[in-house]
């Protein structure tokens, strides 16, 4: 054990109301907690050294069953809805409870941890758990402090996470028997019945969704950024399949954080001290900073071997297609450390627009970005039993509605402030179809993706001529360096004008249809930039 290692059920833990365990290992380190796993049989090693388990009977997240405690403090504040489920303040403490009683007798795993890279806003948390795998997790994601700042270590937030404790939802009024409940009034958060991760992650997101926005005028973000060799910071929101990972990932740039961010009056850091990346087809030629982070130290999560091997096979997806992997920041070479930058000079909305409306890149106003940060889109290509059938739209409130305890709109409306006070650009960057929609045109390339991303960064399309398209009103450049004129103006990339009209006024009307949720509380600048439905002239 290392020097901060097991302790005692002694007054430590006993402040948590944990006062009959077992024992308590505090601050492990990866080597400890790796060969906790293996002598439990929790699990393996891989060829490469990374630790392999399975979360069980959860494999992903349970949005239904996240919870907000209501009281005084969140009554008037928080978005309630289907996103914020209402808990009741005396279900629980009856729930905190019993969590308290079932961990009696057992081992738990207590981590010191904090988030936010800029000090000013960094909260210290402190998590208790179950299984020393998902105390390895909470080491490789959240910032870890200094041997001496453990010493010191006094927690803002108590996390308790217990995958084998199940609810009694007429005891403890959930939905079913796994949980994820956020008390901001006793800043404790408790996590029950599921072994899945990425609930113990995005819990911290959702706490900051709420008092950086609420109490600090900080912008919280579901982003990638990345900053370029003259110190300029560019980000990129991108709901999944719209290439945010790929495209944030640039040898020639450095990598702040890949998932979540805050934008202060001083620049952009970073939430996290680690990435939590799928794995689905995973290849050192696709994805080689992932692919290479993936070593000891590493956590992989429901992935299967080739037979009779420890070598991962990424294209198995036989437990779930959300295969996952989380490890230190460190762990990718290009990481700044600590993960902090300016002022964003470039904010760039990911969509794959399978519908081949959009143009490839367009420069959005002010209410034009804040319209299309509450929408959120992208477009997804159905299945194909019976020949190609139409894509679905996809609309996600600020990139990630599911952890906004806030009103999209006070989101939306902090984006727009620090737009205007800082000028920045802001690109929507379409990553899917030309030409015509899927089964008809084709995706656009890669490398015309990052030709676009390049010339918006070093500033080659703040000079060029503008066109506009009908309905979006988006305003595209009609030349760009090593990408084809014709892709530019996506109606003209349509052999069928009038097909291409027909699509894009039926895309119009399905984002002023997923609005429609939001209008009442959206400003005059947002509501005049959404799409208009009638063909000009």
């Amino acid at each position: 054990m290392n020097e901060y290692g097991l302790r005692a059920a002694d007054a430590s833990v006993a402040q948590f109301g944990l006062k009959d365990v077992e024992a308590a290992y505090w601050n492990l380190n990866p080597s400890e907690l790796v060969e906790e796993c293996i002598i439990r049989g929790e699990g393996v090693l891989t060829d490469v050294g990374a630790l392999a388990i399975d979360t069980g009977e959860f494999t992903g997240r349970s949005p239904k069953d996240k919870f907000v405690v209501y009281d005084e403090n969140t009554k008037d504040s928080v978005w309630w809805g289907d996103v914020n489920n209402r808990f009741e303040a005396d279900k629980f403490e009856i729930l905190h409870n019993r969590m308290l009683a079932y961990l009696g007798g057992k081992e738990v795993w207590v981590r010191d941890a904090y988030a936010c890279a800029d000090p000013t806003y960094r909260i210290n948390i402190r998590v208790v758990n179950e299984y020393p795998w998902s105390n390895l997790f909470a080491n490789n994601l959240f910032l870890r402090p200094t041997h001496e700042e453990i010493l010191n270590f006094k927690h803002d937030w108590v996390i308790l996470n217990a995958p084998g404790f199940k609810a009694d939802p007429k005891i403890d009024g959930t939905r079913q028997h796994n949980f994820a409940i956020i008390n901001f009034t006793k800043k404790t958060i408790l996590i029950g019945g599921t072994g899945y991760t990425g609930e113990i992650k995005k819990s911290i997101f959702a706490v900051l969704n709420y008092i950086l926005p609420h109490e600090k005028n900080v912008l919280s973000m579901h982003c990638s950024a990345n900053i370029g060799k003259e110190g300029d910071t560019a980000i990129f929101f991108g709901l999944s399949g719209t290439g945010k990972t790929t495209l944030s990932a640039d040898p020639n740039r450095k990598l702040i954080g890949d998932d979540e961010h805050g934008w202060s009056d001083k620049g952009v850091f970073n939430f996290e001290g680690g990435c939590y990346a799928k794995c689905v087809d995973l290849t050192a030629e696709k994805e080689p900073q992932i692919f290479n982070a993936i070593k000891f130290g590493s956590l992989l999560e429901n992935i299967d071997f080739y037979e009779n091997t420890t070598t991962v096979d990424y294209s198995n997806i036989s437990k779930t297609e959300n295969t996952r992997v989380s490890y230190p920041s460190h762990y990718i070479d290009n990481a700044v450390s600590p993960a902090v930058g300016d002022i964003p000079k470039n904010i760039f909305f990911l969509t794959c627009d399978a519908f081949g409306v959009l143009p490839p890149i367009s420069k959005l106003t002010t209410g034009q970005a804040m319209y299309n940060f509450i929408s959120g889109y992208t477009a997804k290509v159905a299945g194909t039993e019976m020949g190609i059938t139409e894509p679905t739209t996809t609309f996600s409130a600020c990139f990630g509605k599911a952890f906004l305890p806030l009103h999209p709109t006070k989101y939306a409306e902090l984006l727009g402030e620090k737009l205007k006070k800082h000028k920045v650009n802001v690109w929507l960057l379409n990553t899917g179809w030309v030409g015509g929609s899927y089964g008809v045109g084709s995706r656009i390339k890669l490398s015309y993706t990052r030709a676009l991303i390049t010339a918006a960064l070093n500033g080659e399309l703040d000079k060029a001529e503008y066109g506009k398209t009908n309905f979006f009103n988006l305003a595209f450049p009609k030349a760009c360096s090593n990408v084809p004129a014709e892709i530019l103006d996506p109606r003209n990339s349509w052999a069928d004008k009038n097909a291409y009209d027909e699509k894009a006024k039926n895309l119009a009307e399905q984002f002023i249809k997923n609005f429609a949720q939001y209008a009442s509380a959206a400003n005059e600048e947002i509501m005049a930039a959404a799409p208009k439905v009638e063909v000009t002239a």
